[in-house]
């Protein structure tokens, strides 16, 4: 078999493993909470360390990558990322878990900085077209089926398996770069930009600390301003490095690009709306419905199906159909989609989520196959490593930031939701205090801390509050998302493309 199609199976496999291990956690939140005796701020940092890692490293990784060779990056990553997994598995409390999470993050955002980067290097033509076509199809596939296999491996075995489960796969794809892919990199590459690398983490890392440490301690604590304060001020300062260097990281002339923005734009709100809700969906599912994580999988599959059968369709228009036709009117079905999922009550069953999660999974298929070309059709193709890093960065801001927003956004809702519901009870000396419980993942504990002839109050407090919050954090993730359809119909233009052949990318499909 020729190399390039070595190259596009240790490509598919790795962010295979990438993508699977997303939606498996997100499975088993639930049973990761109640192994660790989690909090509702716990939770958000398992998530958060790997996308916060992720993104700080993306645009280095990229860097590095055009510098000293993406097959040698990407076999680093592989190994990074299939150690953390290990570690994820053999963690011991909440704190090891997110710092093995933050490990992987490291792997990923190598893996991810470099993937599209040697498909372009490696092929060109309508094999280029081919090989993204099954680049996105695997995508589609991990997606749709990830909730499933994490599902069934959390309810069959535990959900330390989720990580297990990429040990195998991520030795199988390193054997695969290390004997079969070619060697490739940019031959103008400069060394990387530290200070860059440096400002923009930092910036990164305080945004997520100020949004979560809301949840605690409130939007007025000294402790959020003074993170939200720094971290404004650090991509002040990152922007300003870019600037006054020769050799940045992020070239800020592609910024005068509008379909470059545009896909930046696409990029962050596809992850900060429907994707970040998700972790908040399957709360609901396991925790109020009382569904098993693999029975809340099965659930789900309407919604990752429509995305990976709705990739086809998109794949075969982009040849026939300018890209902002299809990401922005995907954009405006997932917010439909979403409103469409508000209106919970305490009563409702999963079924009144149906039609919007399906509704919202095709719009997220048309989004997701035109974006990947988006990501690298601007530059040619020597460059693509870095564009690619950019733009995969921005879809993992989208997700820390996303759920860092939607949870302190959730809590307080349901803090206050809780604390009204409880106020005229033989509870209200301890509404606040229950309120609170609840809101940052201990409903159990609060429920547990009451006499049992008032548990049903608490109970029914705690149903009531979570619903209300999700409600709310629906409608804020409607509204990214047709900010995101209004971005990409008024940035995103065909004639910003340079690469001739990438219309060829998702007609493969």
């Amino acid at each position: 078999m020729d190399r390039k199609w070595w190259t596009l199976a240790a490509v598919c496999t790795g962010v295979f493993m990438l993508l699977l291990d997303i939606t498996i956690v997100n499975v088993a939140l639930p049973d990761i909470e109640r192994g660790f005796h989690a909090s509702l701020s716990d939770l958000q940092w398992v998530i958060d360390a790997y996308a916060l890692t992720l993104a700080a490293f993306l645009l280095t990784a990229g860097s590095l990558a055009d510098l000293y060779g993406r097959r040698a990056l990407f076999a680093v990553g592989i190994s990074i990322f299939t150690l953390g997994s290990l570690a994820c598995g053999l963690s011991t409390s909440s704190l090891f878990l997110v710092v093995a999470r933050a490990g992987q993050g490291v792997g990923g955002a190598i893996m991810f900085a470099t993937s599209l980067a040697l498909l372009a290097q490696a092929f060109s033509g309508r094999d280029r077209g081919i090989a993204f076509g099954a680049f996105g199809a695997i995508t589609g596939v991990a997606i749709a089926i990830g909730p499933v296999l994490g599902g069934a491996l959390t309810s069959g075995v535990s959900w330390r398996w989720i990580f297990y489960v990429n040990v195998p796969i991520g030795v199988g794809a390193l054997a695969v770069t290390l004997l079969r892919v070619d060697e490739s990199r940019d031959p103008r590459a400069k060394r990387p930009d530290w200070v860059g690398f440096a400002t923009f983490s930092a910036a990164l890392a305080a945004l997520v600390f100020g949004l979560i440490r809301s949840n605690a301690d409130g939007w007025g604590s000294s402790t959020v301003i003074a993170s939200l304060a720094a971290a404004g001020g650090l991509l002040i300062a990152f922007v300003l490095a870019e600037r006054l260097q020769s050799q940045p990281m992020l070239d800020l002339r592609l910024l005068r690009v509008p379909t470059f923005d545009g896909g930046l734009a696409a990029a962050w709100a596809i992850s900060a709306s429907i994707f970040s809700a998700l972790t908040f969906l399957i709360l609901y599912f396991q925790n109020i419905l009382g569904f098993s994580a693999v029975a809340t999988g099965i659930r789900f599959l309407p919604l990752t199906g429509a995305i990976f059968l709705t990739a086809g369709v998109a794949g075969r228009l982009t040849a026939r159909v300018p890209r902002s036709m299809l990401i922005g009117p995907g954009f405006a079905l997932v917010g439909a989609g979403m409103l469409l999922m508000r209106g919970l009550t305490a009563a409702s069953g999963w079924t009144h989520l149906l039609p919007g999660m399906i509704l919202a999974g095709v719009g997220a298929g048309l989004v997701n196959v035109p974006l990947v070309s988006t990501a690298v059709g601007v530059v040619e193709p020597a460059r693509a490593g870095m564009a690619s890093g950019i733009n995969s960065t921005l879809r993992q801001v989208g997700v820390a930031t996303g759920v860092a927003t939607l949870g302190s956004l959730f809590a307080s809702r349901v803090r206050s939701d809780v604390a009204g519901h409880l106020a005229t009870t033989p509870l209200s000396a301890q509404a606040h205090g229950i309120a609170h419980a609840i809101a940052s993942g201990g409903a159990a504990h609060a429920i547990a801390g009451v006499p049992s002839s008032v548990r049903g109050l608490v109970a029914s407090a705690a149903r009531s509050g979570f619903v209300s919050g999700l409600n709310e954090i629906l409608l804020v993730g409607a509204i990214v998302a047709l900010a995101g359809a209004a971005l990409s119909l008024a940035l995103i233009r065909e004639r910003d493309f340079i690469t001739t052949d990438e219309a060829a990318v998702a007609a493969a499909l």
